[in-house]
């Protein structure tokens, strides 16, 4: 250290304020120096004197590059300053509150909410190396489970600290790690449960003492139990050291366990009213401290949580009432007082109510308890007595009582909440947490502060032990040469305390002697170790006291109270009397007296002596109690952690007793790293090779040290050849096989060099740039001066030259004003001249100009009247042509219509227009697709004319604009020149009369004008201060409208944003709640399987299930009337095992089917209110018109005779459909080639030719009906059975129409009688009736034809009308054409000429729809139809025997041929479904389809098959093959769902899936992007929306699997590519590390790169490409990757304090910089990728940036708005130089950061939510590939299904 203390040379001095002070050498330490000159950081100087006798030097100061680090040990200078001062720096600087120290991690505690045990927390902590990350306590408890998965070993974690430190917080915090990481293997978490405890376990062991007010008393051993594949399963607690001597006892300020003052808090309850409390004060148990309430605690409260916290554990009611009997119990004992008889005997006094009440809640015999209490009983060999006994030893036995009482029920407690936590699964492996106190000394330390530093000198043996394991294990690794390290035991303390004649052998000894005392115990130590141990002490005025050398400090005892402690006697007969209770809970207190004392029962007063009688001391109790004492404090605690293969300390520190947060006391801290040992680990470590470097690191570090020749190709060999250069004494290093080992200081010695070698070098670029820069500015220098030399010069000579012009001028002037004179006087003698001859040719001129003027004027005047004449003219003769052409036109239309309507009388024009419809179709076809293609040329002339149009429409518009400006212009100045002739007219009236006036008068009106001016002045200037103030005015009011229409625009856009984030709020909620059902769905399905495993193994064989089965297919259904109807016995015949609950697309449906009922329901009411308003009217018009009914009556019986005629032939047409059906299987009855379909077809045919026989037969009646017009009265007749046809039409209800029938055959029964009178045979009246009603439905037919004559009549005269306009504006335009130039005309007639093919075109569209729209309702009714009739005959082949089916021949059908055109459908049959799903999904492998065939194949071919279900109208097999392809989709995902292949090809395919069932939908929305063609392919018959939603809902759950496979794939890359990669080489530093090992940022053979990452992302990319998938979908992917590279990226970064420096910010830049160029490249910086990488942008920008001034946080605040405040100031925090030439953020620099964002409203989370999925869409993206052009290749082994 000599060598390093030199001039400017940093060290640590003791100091009694601050502990340690830094300081800095003012001179050259030379050996013999008594003095030392240092400068204190304070600015004083100070001459420090070195001891004579040690003469040892102060400590050095580590590097300021070394202060901060995450690990104590690697510090190059391992001493206590050197500890204090990096913990200080990390906890005040950083805000950082643990650091390890070697094995242990230090936590201190900061007294504030800290958001860093968040859930994100814990997930970026999972999986992550110890050395890797910060510090935390999540670290801890990671490398803990671990090491037990991997080592299949035990761990623990002790957790130790003193009173306040925060113990039991970090326990909870590493149990909730494990539960979050392991999960709970039951539903129950037990992590909860545990937590669940802490309310009780607080209660009856926490109490306030002098430094904490929830301190915890007792020590507690948590073992979290796991199974084998390491998911928690249970719990078991063990608790230590219970404080029961605080039951009787409290120091002053301090309190007895919380229990006690919640019960009496709780005293007026009613159910505590038997307990019989009071207030806290007035028991003695609860008063001792003077202090009985907290500040801020409300005990009745903490009673209600304790109270709910015992009924979730499983505690009932009546236990709870137990243990409070019990608790109040021990109050009211307390209160028990006794009187003394004599020296040696005491009483209590008659009927004493504290004893009483004691005696009612125990349940025992009053008389009993008294004198048990006050007697004890002697057992000799012969005989037995009873002894009284004194007042003091009465009441110590009763506070033994009182205490053994609490000690019992205390451990019931703890047995119950074990029973709570049991799990009964076999546990595998376990993990325990010991919370235990630390060592403890106060000002007065008594047996319980003897017993918690005994234990911790063992615990701190075993870390001693165990850290020399390490370091030894590291050497034998390495293999280097090793001594035995030298290091501190506390073995001889522990001998002291436990060995024979130790402390504890001469206490059971002391208590032994029947008149033992604590002076004699005392003096028995002072003569056994007193001068013959030096660990043990006597102070110097006390007799009474012993002290200690602990390993942490010397701890002075007081010996008053160890015996009584220590014996705490509780006689055997209060005890009998407590388990003779009525009370059936206090016995079970005392079942296991007689048994051995378990762990559970270990107390920090000792084991209980039971019986204790004076005649058998040689028992020795005491002893075997003291004994059991030992083994409770040594070797139980010590077992507990010898158990594990290795425990993981964690040292708690309380750096303040002020609990204020980040406090820091030098004092207490130093303190505290004594007594929990830090400080001994930190002496083992530098006792050997505190300092460990790679070869590589050590290379990249110390490169600038090395010379070139230096550098070898070996690395190992270079740095031992350097380092033989640069240290010369080889002791103070070592190389080992990977890394070398350093001495302690020899890095802090390395660091020097280098930064010497630095500094020198930056000193050589500064000469050299300063002496650059002092050239330059001499060059720039002379430049200037040889310029104003130039410039000086050149003004001279201009001032020269300037004066020789002056004089040539002056003699120029003189010239030329002479000249000047002379022309002067000629000019003005030209001028009057020119005046003359000027006036004189104006008058001519003006003669001359009048003349032409009106010879003009005629000329106009002519021209204006001969156009007139001859416009004239021309418009008669254009009217009679007219006329003319409208005469002649109209006598050739008139001739026209007389053929048409003969033509259209003829019925041969019918058969005509009948058989040529379908080529008239064809043609028609043919003609629509010519016109189409006429029409896209035209629309695209058309365009072009319209945009020529517009333009010039524009400048039109703008020229009209302006004219119409100057017109306005124009009238406002005509009225201003009105005005002002109007005042002008009114002055010369003024004048005139001023004029008039005297002159008196004339000098008034001269001063009157004078003060009018002055006036007016006035007025003009007022004038023009308020058109300044208008038009400020008018500015602020266009500001103020510019500011307003700003502000809208802004709150507009806010409002979309907001709206946008809403929706994607609740898209991502849906999509959330989806990922949560598959999850769910997923683990019924396991859970099934599991159950049916359990089921099935039991009884061997084979069970066959069915593969295909869903548990949608009962859920999804159609929404078509048919298939709702034909759903109902399909559902009822499904077995109720395959009936699963609803999910939530079941429940939307079902939603939505209420929705349709309901509105079902109001159609259904309005109809009925609408149907009895047609009753009422039709009962008005039955009191109108009796007569009616008859005539109706008779139309009906007619039309019935027809409709049977008809049913005779349909029966005869359906059995000749039966003998054709019969042949056939059902399914192929309406297949088109099918013998069903061909009579269908045939029959079709008769109905026409029928038809026509019908017209044929219309005609003959027709012309008899002229014959009988005469006696027939038809007009009213059938106007009213008009009427009354058009009211019954109206009657849809069957029930109504028989109603009219029946009225209408009782008012036309008695005129029916009279007629049948006529005739007795009766067949005039029939002759008669047939002829009237043949009549009638002549009348009707001849109405009917004569109503469409007129309709047509009437058309022709719209025709004509429209013809006529149209002829009127065709005039009118050739009239503006004929006046056009030829060009604009040529152009107008093409104008014309388009729009009037437009307009047909538009005409024809709208005829090929209608005809489109009714050949698609003809063919649905003709499938509904065949169905029909197929059920039928199904249903009716049953009754037809064979033989008669065989009998009945088939009549032939003759059908055309035609040649064969696919469809775009696939026909398979129902069988074969299973085999297409298997060898189409399930067996299909995606790298062959994805590079083969065409992408999304199998999405085509699955909805080929499904168009020909719906074209075969089966709504079952359209059900059944969605359902299957679903469900077996879901199968290969749940099977090979880790692959990104197989998950981006089903993605990819059930996207085209999705798109072609919205694409052949049918709706307009998605047709408008199909062609012709492929609106041909529509679906028909099934609305297939329902299953659109449940493929969607699908493929989002794909998009988040596949997410998953992304993330998990690309996870173990970011980190080492990202962060920990050296792609810049040489720019990032590497800083020495300490025990836990760092990710070296070199690249080894096995780390990831960036070119890792981008080769990934190449090769995702590509595989979705080649599968087909969307690019818009390709983008939402590409922008989730890019999300979770930032986002792992910085939540690294904010964990990992080597991660933040300046260099580190310029790798994650260029490494961001690879991202974004590899976006350019696969053309996808539009998706919002690079968005998603903006947080981690700012952070390595604000790595940086300069973090000095105030303008340096504005601009950092301005900079970071995508990072949040917390995010930010931990970045600061973290910000570390890996130079000494960087510096550190001040901590003004920080507070400043977090002023200027206390306003900014931000999430309070640290990291970034890395499992976070954006919410995914798939917009719809129709495909071009036409349907029937897909061929099936025959590799797919689809033979079995045939293209349609």
């Amino acid at each position: 250290l000599s060598k390093c203390q030199l001039y400017f040379a940093r060290v640590w001095i003791p100091d009694p304020e601050e502990v340690w002070k830094s300081a800095e050498l003012l001179k050259d330490y030379k050996p013999g120096d008594k003095v030392l000159l240092l400068h204190l950081e304070e600015g004083k100087d100070l001459e420090y004197r070195l001891d004579p006798k040690t003469k040892e030097l102060p400590h050095l100061r580590n590097p300021d590059i070394l202060v901060g680090e995450n690990d104590l040990t690697a510090l190059s200078y391992l001493h206590e300053p050197a500890v204090l001062h990096n913990l200080r720096v990390r906890f005040i600087d950083s805000k950082l509150i643990y650091t390890y120290c070697g094995i242990v991690l230090v936590a201190i505690n900061p007294y504030e909410q800290l958001p860093i045990y968040g859930e994100d927390i814990i997930n970026a902590y999972s999986g992550q190396n110890m050395g890797d990350m910060d510090p935390h306590i999540f670290a801890v408890a990671e490398e803990a489970y671990k090491q037990m998965a991997r080592d299949e070993r035990n761990q623990s974690i002790i957790v130790s600290g003193e009173s306040g430190a925060g113990k039991t917080v970090s326990a909870k915090y590493a149990m909730r790690y494990f539960a979050t990481v392991s999960g709970s293997a039951s539903e129950a978490n037990v992590e909860e449960k545990v937590l669940a405890s802490n309310p009780i376990m607080e209660s009856i062991g926490n109490a306030k003492t002098t430094r904490n007010d929830n301190s915890s008393r007792f020590g507690k051993y948590i073992e979290i139990g796991f199974d084998k594949r390491y998911r928690i399963i249970g719990a078991n607690m063990r608790t230590y050291l219970l404080e029961k001597s605080r039951v009787v006892f409290q120091a002053e300020e301090e309190r007895n366990y919380h229990i006690f003052y919640q019960l009496c808090a709780s005293a007026k309850l009613p159910e505590f009213k038997m307990l019989r409390l009071e207030n806290a004060d007035n028991f003695h148990y609860t008063m001792q401290g003077g202090s009985p309430v907290i500040e801020g605690v409300d005990d009745a409260k903490e009673m209600a949580h304790t109270r709910q916290a015992c009924t979730l554990l499983g505690i009932s009611e009546s236990y709870q009432m137990g243990i409070f009997r019990i608790l109040a119990g021990i109050l009211h004992l307390g209160n028990v007082g006794f009187t003394s008889r004599d020296s040696d005997s005491c009483t209590i006094p008659p009927k004493h109510e504290p004893l009483t009440i004691f005696c009612d809640l125990m349940g025992v015999d009053y008389e009993e308890m008294c004198h048990w209490l006050c007697h004890r009983k002697l057992a000799t060999a012969t005989e037995t007595y009873i002894k009284p006994i004194p007042k003091l030893q009465a009441t110590n036995a009763r506070d033994a009582l009182a205490k053994h009482i609490y000690a019992k029920l205390f451990n019931w407690i703890v047995d119950h909440v074990n029973q709570a936590l049991h799990s009964a699964v076999k546990q595998h492996s376990f993990i325990g947490v010991l919370d235990i106190y630390g060592f403890e000394t106060f000002e007065i330390n008594s047996f319980e502060q003897f017993c918690i530093n005994y234990a911790n000198e063992k615990l701190q043996q075993q870390f001693n032990m165990h850290v020399f394991k390490l370091e030894q294990e590291e050497y034998m690794k390495e293999q280097i040469p090793w001594t035995l390290i030298d290091f501190y035991d506390n073995q001889p303390c522990i001998n002291l305390i436990e060995s024979k004649l130790g402390i504890l052998d001469l206490l059971d000894e002391e208590c032994k002697m029947p008149k033992g005392t604590d002076d004699t115990w005392a003096q028995k130590l002072y003569n056994t170790h007193l001068n013959k141990c030096a660990l043990f002490e006597k102070p110097r005025l006390s007799n009474k006291a012993f002290i200690i050398q602990h390993f942490a400090d010397k701890v002075e005892y007081q010996c008053e109270g160890f015996l009584e402690k220590n014996k705490d006697t509780v006689f055997e007969e209060q005890i009998k009397v407590l388990k003779s209770s009525k009370f059936k809970m206090l016995p079970e207190l005392f079942q296991d007296d007689e048994k051995a004392i378990s762990p559970t029962s270990a107390t920090s007063s000792g084991r209980i002596p039971l019986s204790r009688t004076p005649a058998k001391p040689t028992k020795g109790r005491p002893g075997q109690m003291a004994k059991e004492h030992k083994k409770t404090v040594g070797h139980q605690v010590s077992s507990g952690s010898h158990c594990c293969c290795a425990p993981f300390p964690v040292a708690q520190l309380r750096p303040q007793v002020f609990l204020q947060p980040f406090r820091f006391d030098e004092k207490r801290a130093v303190q505290q790293l004594r007594a929990c040992g830090v400080l001994e680990t930190i002496r083992i470590s530098a006792a050997g090779f505190p300092s460990r470097w790679t070869y590589q690191e050590f290379f990249s570090r110390y490169r600038v040290l090395m010379k070139q020749k230096d550098v070898l190709s070996d690395r190992k060999q270079t740095c031992k050849n350097v380092l033989e250069k640069l240290i010369v004494d080889q002791d103070k290093y070592q190389f080992g096989k990977t890394k070398i080992f350093f001495r302690a200081g020899q890095v802090a010695y390395l660091e020097k060099l280098r930064a010497d070698k630095l500094r020198a070098a930056c000193i050589r670029i500064q000469k050299t740039i300063r002496g650059w820069l002092l050239r330059k500015k001499y060059l720039r220098m002379r430049r200037a001066a040889i310029t104003v030399q130039r410039y000086v010069r050149g003004y001279q000579a201009r001032c020269y030259a300037k004066f020789l012009r002056r004089t040539k001028a002056a003699t120029i002037i003189q010239k030329y004003w002479r000249m000047y004179v002379v022309r002067r006087r000629y000019k003005i003698r030209r001028a009057a001249t020119i005046v003359l001859q000027s006036y004189l040719r104006g008058y001519l001129a003006r003669n001359r100009y009048r003349k032409i003027l009106r010879e003009h004027k005629a000329v106009i005047i002519q021209k204006w009247v001969r156009g007139w004449l001859a416009r004239t003219h021309y418009k008669r003769s254009m009217h009679a042509i007219i006329y003319l052409q409208c005469c002649f036109r109209r006598m050739m239309a008139k001739r026209e219509l007389k053929k048409l309507k003969i033509e259209a009388r003829s019925v041969e024009r019918y058969k005509k227009l009948h058989i040529g419809m379908e080529n008239k179709i064809m043609q028609l076809q043919r003609k629509v697709d010519e016109q189409n293609k006429d029409y896209k040329c035209l629309m695209e002339k058309l365009t072009n004319l319209e945009g020529i149009y517009n333009s010039e429409t524009e400048k039109l518009r703008s020229d009209l604009e302006r004219l119409q400006l100057s017109e306005e212009e124009a009238k406002i100045a005509t009225g201003r020149v009105l005005s002002l002739q109007e005042e002008i007219a009114k002055l010369r009236k003024d004048l005139e009369q001023t004029q008039s006036e005297k002159k008196c008068i004339e000098e008034r009106a001269d001063r009157y004008k004078q003060e009018t001016e002055e006036l007016v002045s006035n007025l003009k200037e007022e004038n023009i201060l308020l058109k300044q103030e208008k038009e400020a005015l008018n500015h602020r009011i266009v500001e103020q409208a510019k500011e307003m229409t700003e502000t809208m625009e802004k709150k507009l856009v806010e409002e979309t944003k907001q709206l946008e984030l809403d929706l994607n709020d609740e898209r991502l909620r849906y999509q959330n709640l989806l990922n949560e059902f598959s999850r769910l769905e997923e683990r019924y399905d396991d859970l099934k399987e599991e159950m049916t495993l359990m089921v099935n193994v039991p009884k061997p064989g084979h069970k066959r299930t069915d593969s295909t089965h869903s548990s949608n297919e009962s859920e999804y259904t159609f929404s078509s009337e048919i298939a709702e109807t034909e759903d109902i016995p399909f559902r009822t015949e499904e077995p109720s095992e395959k009936k699963v609950p609803l999910d939530m697309s079941l429940f939307l449906k079902l939603q939505k089917r209420v929705t349709e009922l309901e509105q079902e329901k109001q159609v259904m009411q309005d109809e009925l209110d609408r149907k009895e308003e047609q009753v009422l009217r039709s009962k008005a018009k039955e009191e109108e018109r009796p007569q009616i009914r008859g005539a109706e009556l008779e139309y009906e019986s007619l039309k019935r005779q027809e409709l049977e005629s008809e049913n005779k032939k349909l029966k005869n047409e359906l059995n000749e459909l039966r003998k054709a059906l019969s042949e056939k299987s059902a399914p192929e009855v309406t297949a088109p080639g099918a013998p069903a379909y061909r009579v269908l077809m045939e029959q079709l045919t008769s109905v026409s030719e029928e038809l026509d026989v019908r017209k044929e037969e219309v005609l003959i009646l027709r012309s008899q009906l002229v014959s009988q017009k005469e006696a027939i009265q038809p007009k009213n007749t059938m106007t009213d059975s008009t009427i009354l046809l058009e009211d019954v039409q109206k009657m849809k209800d069957k029930g109504e129409i028989a109603q009219a029938y029946i009225g209408l055959k009782e008012t036309n029964r008695s005129p029916a009688m009279d007629c049948r009178e006529l005739n007795e045979d009766g067949e005039l009246w029939l002759v008669y009736e047939g002829l009237k009603q043949a009549n009638r439905l002549l009348e009707s037919q001849l109405q009917s034809q004569k109503r469409s004559h007129e309709n047509e009549a009437e058309a022709l005269r719209g025709e004509i009308q429209s013809l006529k306009e149209e002829n009127n504006r065709q005039q009118q335009l050739l009239a503006q054409n004929l006046q056009l130039p030829p060009e604009a005309r040529i152009e107008a007639s093409l104008q014309h000429e388009i729009t009037r093919l437009t307009n047909e075109n538009l005409d024809l569209m709208e005829q090929l729809e209608k005809q489109d729209k009714t050949v698609r309702k003809l063919k649905k009714q003709l499938k509904v139809f065949a169905k029909k009739i197929g059920e039928l005959e199904v249903g009716q082949m049953e009754n037809i025997s064979p033989g008669q089916i065989i009998d009945e021949p088939i009549r032939p059908v003759n059908i055309p041929r035609k040649e064969k055109d696919f469809q775009g459908m696939l026909e398979y049959k129902k069988e074969d479904e299973q085999k297409l799903v298997k060898n189409l999904i399930l067996e299909l492998k995606p790298r062959g389809v994805a590079v083969n065939l065409i992408p999304g194949l199998p999405a085509y071919i699955l909805f080929m098959c499904v168009r020909h279900a719906d074209y075969l109208n089966d709504d079952q097999k359209v059900r059944s093959l969605l359902t299957s392809t679903i469900n077996s989709i879901k199968k290969v995902l749940k099977k090979r769902g880790d692959d990104f292949e197989t998950v981006s090809f089903w993605l990819s395919n059930t996207c085209r899936f999705l798109h072609c069932l919205k694409q052949y939908s049918g709706e307009e929305g998605f047709m408008k992007h199909n062609t012709s063609r492929q609106n041909e392919h529509c679906l028909t018959n099934f609305d297939l929306a329902e299953y659109r939603q449940v493929l969607s809902d699908l493929a989002i759950q794909i998009y988040q699997q596949l997410v998953r496979v992304l993330e998990n794939i690309l996870q173990p890359m970011i980190v080492s590519g990202m962060l920990e990669h050296e792609t810049i080489q040489g720019v990032s530093g590497v800083k020495p590390t300490g025990l836990r090992k760092r990710t070296s940022s070199i690249a080894d053979e096995g780390t990831y790169t960036l070119d890792s990452i981008l080769r990934q992302l190449n090769s995702f990319h590509s595989v979705m490409c080649q599968h087909g998938m969307d690019p818009e979908l390709i983008k939402q992917v590409v922008k989730q990757m890019f999300y979770i590279v930032g986002a792992i990226t910085l939540n690294n970064l904010l964990l990992r304090k080597d991660m933040c420096s300046w260099s580190k910010g310029m790798q994650i830049r260029y490494n961001v910089s690879q991202l974004e160029e590899w976006l350019r490249d696969k053309n996808l910086m539009n998706s919002g990728a690079k968005e998603t990488l903006e947080p981690l942008i700012q952070a390595a920008q604000l790595l940086q940036v300069k973090k000095k001034t105030d303008d340096d946080a504005e601009a950092i605040c301005c900079m970071c708005n995508a990072l949040t405040t917390a995010q930010i100031v931990k970045v600061l925090n973290l910000y570390t130089p890996v130079n000494e030439f960087e510096e550190r953020v001040s901590v003004s620099f920080i507070r400043t950061i977090q002023m200027r964002l206390r306003d900014r409203k931000d999430s309070p989370q640290l990291l970034m939510d890395a499992k976070h999925i954006f919410p995914v869409t798939f917009p719809f993206n129709p495909s071009s590939l036409a349907l029937e052009t897909i061929q099936i290749p025959a590799s797919l082994g689809l033979g079995f299904i045939s293209r349609v």
